[in-house]
C-alpha cells in the first residue's frame, strides 16, 4: 500500500515512505557505526592508551561516566532518564507534525542515532567509550559527532528560515 504524497516547501515531492526510510536508515547507520567503532576501540586499544603517538588526531580509549565535556560524572541514572526523554522528544518532533523537508529529517536522524548510541552504552556498560582525541579538546565518539552535526544542521536550517511555508493555494 502506497502512502500519500506530501509536498515540502521547495517543490520536490517526497513520499512519506521514502522520508521514513531516510530517517530509519540514517538512524540505524549512525547507531551501527558508533557501536562498531566503540567495540573496536575497546577490543584493540587499552584503557588510557593513545595511538599513534605524536599525531594531531589520535585514538584513545577513554571511559566517560558523565556527559559532554566531562560534566555530570557518575550521574548514570540521571543521564539515562534524560536521554530517554530526549529520544521520545526527537520522535515526537519527527512525527508531529511529520517532517517533509529531507534535510531536517536527516538532521533529526543524526541526533537520534547519536542519542541511542550513547544511551545504549550507558545502559549496557554504565559509561560511554570516547576515542577521538584532538589536542586541548575533550575526547569524543561517533555518537557525539552525529549529535553535534545534526544539531548544527537543524539550527542552521531554522536560522535560515527553512523550510519556508508552502505558498497559499489559489482559489478557482
Amino acid at each position: 500500500m502506497e502512502l500519500p504524497q506530501t509536498k515540502p516547501s521547495g517543490g520536490r515531492i517526497l513520499s512519506l515512505r521514502r522520508r521514513d526510510l531516510l530517517f530509519v536508515s540514517l538512524t540505524a547507520a549512525v547507531i551501527a557505526f558508533d557501536q562498531l567503532t566503540k567495540h573496536l576501540v575497546r577490543a584493540f586499544i587499552d584503557p588510557g592508551e593513545t595511538v599513534p603517538e605524536g599525531w594531531a588526531v589520535r585514538l584513545v580509549n577513554v571511559s566517560n561516566t558523565g556527559a559532554a565535556f566531562g560534566i555530570l560524572q557518575n550521574q548514570g541514572a540521571f543521564l539515562v532518564i534524560t536521554s530517554l526523554i530526549g529520544v521520545v522528544a526527537i520522535l515526537l518532533y519527527y512525527f508531529y507534525p511529520p517532517f517533509e523537508y529531507w534535510p531536517m529529517t536527516a538532521a533529526l536522524a543524526l541526533i537520534l542515532g547519536g542519542a541511542i548510541g550513547n544511551l545504549s552504552d550507558r545502559i549496557r556498560l554504565g559509561e560511554v567509550t570516547d576515542f577521538i582525541d584532538f589536542p586541548r579538546y575533550p575526547s569524543f565518539n561517533v555518537a557525539d559527532s552525529s549529535i553535534v552535526v545534526g544539531v548544527a544542521v537543524l539550527a542552521g536550517l531554522l536560522a535560515l528560515g527553512l523550510p519556508r511555508g508552502a505558498p497559499p493555494k489559489e482559489e478557482p
